[in-house]
């Protein structure tokens, strides 16, 4: 006889209280009816209910609890009255199907937050020059208490769509396991059913909090149909209730939105008990991870080639990188105080943001030594190069290394005065060179100017006389003067 068919009858022996004695007494047809008695007829009304909300909670509240082993804890508090297992979930169901629509997914508790912006935006007035701008509406909802989130921001850019997440988080006071957004290009760089590609600056954000992005389908809005009724709630309970109002700042709206999204999230549900507040204390907040020692840092990633004098350019300045890298595309983390390089996903270089455009910074650490690696860009072959197209060149080039700090650092300028020679010719070139020498512009930009707007034709200006000459048609003299005296009143 199998194991579990003895610990049935041994369980049957015992709510009927017999024991061995008891059951040798007694005839075959007598202990069948004490181990199997007939279910005891009970009307529907007569039968406990189960509390169906706590049910529902208890769902949520916890992974691997399932509806088997509810059924089981409310059978051991009724053995004899309660349901069975089926007409149990039959019940259930029932139940489910009477709540609101917004209730019926099923999320566990801390498991998910959706969000999306609303389709209404709020106009703010500029106070100086009366001129009208459209705020948009971030709105983050919680899976599984509906606990909702709402904010006003400029626009839908990259800087404001991580801003909103971080201060949703804030808000919160905690972290979900995942976010379910819709395919915004802030959030998804290239939308796909299976492997969509989520912008890096967001999955920087994603793994300084430790969520998973999980994109929803292309043009499949029940997936995150939790935001989209969110969405509806905020437009009707704040934003209607706003329309008649004039902002004249974005602090000002969001203070409005702030004071009547407490009221929302304190407004009793209709078909349960409670609201969203108390729901996200009792489902969420204790299911949800805590928010790391630092809020996230809003960065942007990109592309730049390393050039031969082993920098690259980011927003006008160079950032030195080892110089082993010349040639290669780096990815460039650009943040507001720092420029991070990365080579095959590994940081190879880390400076301090500068808003000098034009300058260089160099880590001595990334110049080869001596610069013997790269003998073939050197001063000096470079200074050569320019004696052969002529003096003037020459005369340029050396200024410019003799500029910098590093010689290295204007490598990118006279390679671009090589380019110039071969694109307008050498004698153009050394036209303008000599030009540039006699304006004082001794720089690319001033010869690539020259060359551009042909100056490189035109005469050389005239050099300027230091001071006036002594003898003059038009100056009249000391002895002008001298006679005017002589003369009788």
């Amino acid at each position: 006889m199998a194991e579990a068919t003895v610990r049935e009858y041994l369980g049957r022996a015992r709510r009927a209280a017999l024991s061995w004695a008891a059951v040798e007494a007694v005839g075959e047809e007598e202990l069948e009816a004490k181990l199997y008695p007939p279910p005891v007829q009970l009307a529907c009304e007569e039968r406990p209910l189960p509390d169906w909300v706590e049910v529902d909670r208890e769902l949520r509240r916890a992974k691997g609890v399932t509806l088997a082993l509810l059924w089981e804890e409310y059978r051991a508090a009724h053995p004899e009255a309660g349901y069975r297992y089926s007409r149990f979930c039959e019940l259930y169901r029932q139940w489910r199907r009477r709540v609101d629509l917004v209730m019926r997914q099923e999320h566990k508790a801390g498991e998910a937050m959706f969000v999306d912006y609303a389709g209404l935006t709020v106009p703010v007035v500029a106070p100086a020059t009366g001129e009208v701008r459209e705020a948009q509406v971030f709105v983050s909802v919680l899976g599984a208490s509906n606990y909702t989130y709402a904010e006003a921001t400029w626009s839908q850019g990259l800087p404001d769509w991580t801003g909103s997440h971080v201060r949703a988080f804030e808000f919160y006071g905690a972290v979900p396991e995942r976010v379910v957004n819709d395919n915004l290009k802030s959030g998804v760089t290239r939308a796909c059913r299976w492997e969509p590609e989520i912008n890096p600056t967001y999955h920087d954000l994603a793994v300084h909090y430790g969520v998973a992005v999980v994109p929803a389908r292309v043009k499949k809005p029940r997936d995150k149909a939790k935001v989209e009724v969110g969405v509806q709630v905020v437009e009707r309970w704040i934003l209607a209730r706003l329309r008649k109002r004039s902002f004249f700042s974005l602090a000002e709206l969001n203070e409005a939105i702030r004071e009547l999204l407490g009221c929302l999230n304190e407004r009793p549900f209709r078909k349960l008990p409670g609201c969203r507040r108390e729901r996200f204390e009792q489902i969420d907040r204790p299911a949800m991870k805590p928010l790391p020692p630092t809020p996230y840092e809003y960065a942007e990633w990109r592309k730049a080639r390393v050039n031969v004098d082993y920098h690259v350019e980011v927003e006008g300045h160079y950032y030195s990188v080892p110089y082993t890298l010349v040639g290669r595309q780096l990815d460039v983390r650009l943040s507001g105080a720092t420029v991070e390089c990365f080579a095959g996903g590994q940081r190879v270089a880390s400076h301090k943001k500068s808003a000098l455009r034009g300058h260089h910074t160099t880590v001595a650490a990334h110049m080869p030594r001596a610069h013997r690696d790269y003998a073939e860009w050197t001063p000096e072959r470079l200074v050569r190069w320019a004696a052969k197209a002529g003096e003037p060149v020459a005369e340029v080039v050396e200024r410019i290394l003799a500029s910098r700090l590093h010689p290295q650092q204007g490598f990118r300028a006279c390679l671009g005065l090589m380019r110039l020679g071969r694109r307008h010719g050498e004698p153009r070139l050394v036209a303008a060179c000599g030009r540039a020498l006699a304006v004082g512009g001794v720089s690319y930009r001033s010869v690539a100017s020259i060359l551009e707007k042909g100056l490189d034709r035109e005469p050389l200006p005239a050099p300027v006389q230091a001071t006036l000459p002594l003898v003059h048609p038009n100056l009249r003299g000391p002895r002008y003067y001298g006679a005017a005296e002589e003369v009788p009143c």
